[in-house]
This record gives structure tokens, sequence and C-alpha cells, in this order.
């Protein structure tokens, strides 16, 4: 009997491990919600746009309502949680360093809803930012029911975060391996401390498919590419990586020309941005929102290059933008969607001047575009391949995708390039006039005790 007791004790690992599958239930749960939400929300402006025709009211009621949206957002955020504007993976890394404020029920309700108005407006970002956030959030005000030690409390913030990402994508493996890639630095690894984060994106999954009966969501029909085109797919991560390098740093740029308009004014740009977006909406609806349904799409028709560099472009300035005017979103959507167009682009150009090019190594190309783009801007190229692999349903690519992963961040680091969520940190910090601790790129994982 009193081992029992001792087993289901306040700080037994039962109790953990049983706190965090109540994350991942929890978080699934409102990850499901907030993924039928932004749905229905872009589904009722598409049935008004429809029924409205392309005129002149048609372009005028899109932008009045896109522009509200963002602007709406852009308030709620700032006036209940500044700290929700973007992805807000960067907020907990800062937290588990130990330098971030960790607000949740603020967080949670500017999120939510801030979250909403901005992916419902159509602006080019994603629902796994929002999600990743709010699924640390509810892990944040689950610790707080007993004590915990700090490693066990920010092993909790990281299952809330990997539990967010695998409902937002329904891949909980990528999630899991992000939070080892990702947060090498900062997450205190352990038995205790893994297996949470295991559990929690195990259940949130679950309860994801469960409630919104979704398999891979950007499911790709693809069989093997022989290994001569192993070389092509290599010099398409090359550029990727290059392209990974010039993202992050024109995130970086756009966001700091932004913080340059005086406080009272930075709505302005937000109503622009949204704006825009109304009118591309009618006018080009391909460039907007996060992608998830673009990327089915151009992988089966045969679009050319120049359409395909055009939407490349379209969407690369477009979540630079969206990012930037301080509503929540996420960018590894948009990401994806962007390295489809680039790669779709590469690969129908090898096709025009190489006969023995096929559509499969066209599709080949878009799919390994994804994990080469993603490994090139975050530096996470394990969770690159992982993630790509969960998300389409490819698994025949995983040789290919290795490649351009590869490729694309050697080639990020010999650029100089850093992981974005590093330099978005860093900015946060010395925006709240804290110094930032820059630690080499290859810190080692430091492994943790058991209780850590």
């Amino acid at each position: 009997m009193t081992e029992r007791l001792k087993f289901f004790s306040p700080g037994s690992d039962a109790a953990y491990f049983a706190k965090a599958a109540l994350v991942g239930v929890l978080v699934g749960v409102l990850g499901a919600g907030f993924h039928s939400g932004v749905e229905i929300l872009l589904a009722q402006s598409s049935a008004l746009r429809t029924s409205l025709g392309t005129g002149v009211l048609a372009y005028a009621v899109s932008i009045a309502i896109s522009g509200a949206a963002v602007v709406g957002a852009f308030f709620l955020v700032q006036r209940i949680a500044p700290e929700a504007a973007g992805s807000g993976i960067q907020e907990i890394e800062g937290a588990m360093e130990d330098k971030r404020p960790v607000r949740w029920a603020r967080v949670l309700i500017a999120k939510f809803f801030g979250g909403l108005l901005a992916l419902g407006s159509g602006l080019v970002l994603g629902r796994e930012g929002p999600t990743i956030h709010m699924g640390a959030m509810t892990a944040e005000a689950l610790s707080r029911s007993q004590g915990l030690s700090s490693s066990d409390h920010k092993g909790l913030l990281a299952a809330g975060a990997a539990a967010g990402l695998a409902a937002a994508f329904n891949a909980p493996l990528a999630a899991i391996l992000f939070i080892v890639e990702e947060t090498r630095r900062q997450f205190p690894f352990g038995y205790r401390t893994y297996m949470a984060v295991i559990i929690a994106s195990i259940l949130s999954a679950a309860v994801t498919v469960k409630l919104t009966h979704i398999g891979p969501p950007l499911l790709v029909t693809v069989s093997y590419v022989p290994i001569w085109s192993f070389f092509l797919l290599g010099l398409l991560g090359i550029f990727l990586g290059a392209l990974g390098v010039f993202f992050n740093w024109a995130l970086i740029k756009v966001m700091d020309l932004f913080q340059t308009i005086r406080l009272g004014l930075r709505w302005l740009p937000a109503l622009a941005v949204g704006g825009i977006t109304g009118a591309l909406l009618i006018a080009f609806p391909d460039a907007t929102t996060g992608g998830e349904d673009l990327v089915r799409g151009l992988i089966t028709s045969h679009q050319g290059v120049l359409v395909l560099l055009l939407l490349t472009l379209l969407r690369f300035g477009g979540v630079l933008f969206s990012y930037a005017s301080g509503v929540p979103g996420g960018i590894f959507a948009p990401m994806l969607s962007i390295a489809t167009c680039a790669g779709l682009a590469f690969g129908t150009g090898a096709a025009e001047l190489l006969p023995i090019v096929d559509d499969d190594f066209r599709a080949a190309c878009a799919v390994a575009a994804m994990g080469g783009f993603f490994a090139a801007s975050v530096r996470a190229p394990l969770v690159g391949v992982v993630l790509v692999m969960e998300l389409t349903g490819a698994y025949a690519l995983i040789m290919p995708v290795l490649v351009t992963c590869t490729t694309a961040s050697l080639t990020a680091h010999h650029l100089g390039g850093r992981p974005i969520y590093e330099q978005l940190l860093e900015r946060t910090l010395r925006l709240a006039g804290q110094e930032p601790d820059k630690q080499p790129e290859d810190t080692p994982i430091q492994l943790g005790t058991r209780e850590g």
C-alpha cells in the first residue's frame, strides 16, 4: 500500500507523466478548435467574396474585412499580451532560459482570438506558431497547480510546445525532434522531461486526428527517384541554403523597419498589410493564407517556371510583412509553401533542360525543398526531414530529402546564417533591454539526470 501511494505521489514519475498526458489532451482539443475556427472564418469570407463577384464592391469589402481583422488582432495583442505577437517559439525558449515572462492566461486569450483574426484574414501565416505557444501556456497553467522543480517545469513547457506542433501538423515525431534540435540549449534532457514530451505529443496528435479526421495534411503520391538525381537535389539544397539565410535576414530587417514607426502609429502597417491581403484574396488567392491547400494543388498541376517564381516571390514577401505586422502567426506553413513553389520551379526547369527528368522528379523537388528550406532557416535538418515525411506521407523520398536538407543546412552554416528563432529571441531580449547570451551554434546537447 505504501509503495502504491509513493508511485502516485505528487513528485513521482507517474504523477508527472499524468500531467504531461493531460497537457497533450488539452492542447489537442485547443489545437483542433483553433484549426476549425480558422477554417470556418476563411470559408465564410470566401463565400462572401464569391457572392460579390470580382467587381469594385467585392474588392472594397474584402479589403475592409481583412484590414479590420488584422488591425483588430494587432490591438488585441498590444493591449493584452505583446509577447503573443508572431509565432511565440522564441518566447518559449526565453522562458526556459528564465529571461521572458510567462503570463499564460493573457497569452492564451491574445493568441487564440488574435490568431483567429489574423489567420482568418488571409495573411501569409501558419497556425503552428499559435498552437505551439498556446500549448506551452497550457502546460504553464497546469504546472502551477503544484510545486515542480525548475527542470520539471521547463520539461512541461517543452511538452506543451511539442504538443502544439503535433496538433498543428499531425506530426508527433517531428514535434518530439523539434524539442531535441531547436531547444537543445534550453531543454533539460532527462528521463522524466523527455518522456513527458513524447507522451504529450502522441496524445495531442491522437486527439486532433479524432476531432478533425485528417491524415497527412499535404499527402503527396510519388515513387522513388533514381540515385543520379541526388546531384540535382544537392544543387537544390545549396540554393535553398542561401535562400534560407536571406529569408532570416530579411525577416529581421522588415521587423526592425516596422519598429522604427512611432508607437501610436504601428497599427497603420497592420492595416496596410491586411488591406493588400484582402485585395490579393480576389486578384491572386494563391499568394495568400498559410498555403497548406496550395501545396497539394501545385504539385499535381503543371505551372510554368515564371508563374512558380512569381508565386515564390509573392509568398516570400507576404510572410515577411504578415509576420512583422505584429499579429499572432507562424512561419512554418508559409515556408513550406514557398519551398514548394521554389522546388517545383527548379524541377520544372530541370525537366525542360534534361529530357530524362520526369514528373516524379518534379514532385520530389517540391517535397525535398520543403525540408531543405526549413533546415536552412530553422537549422534543424532532422526535424525538416521527419516533418516533411509526416506531412506528405512520401516516405519513399527519405534519402532525397536527407540530401537536400543536409546540403541546405551546410550551405546556410558556411554562409554565416544563424537559426531564425535564435535571432528572434536575441532581438526580443534587446528590445526588452536585456543582453542576450550568444552561444556557438554547435553547442552540444546536455543530458540531465533521471529526475531532470
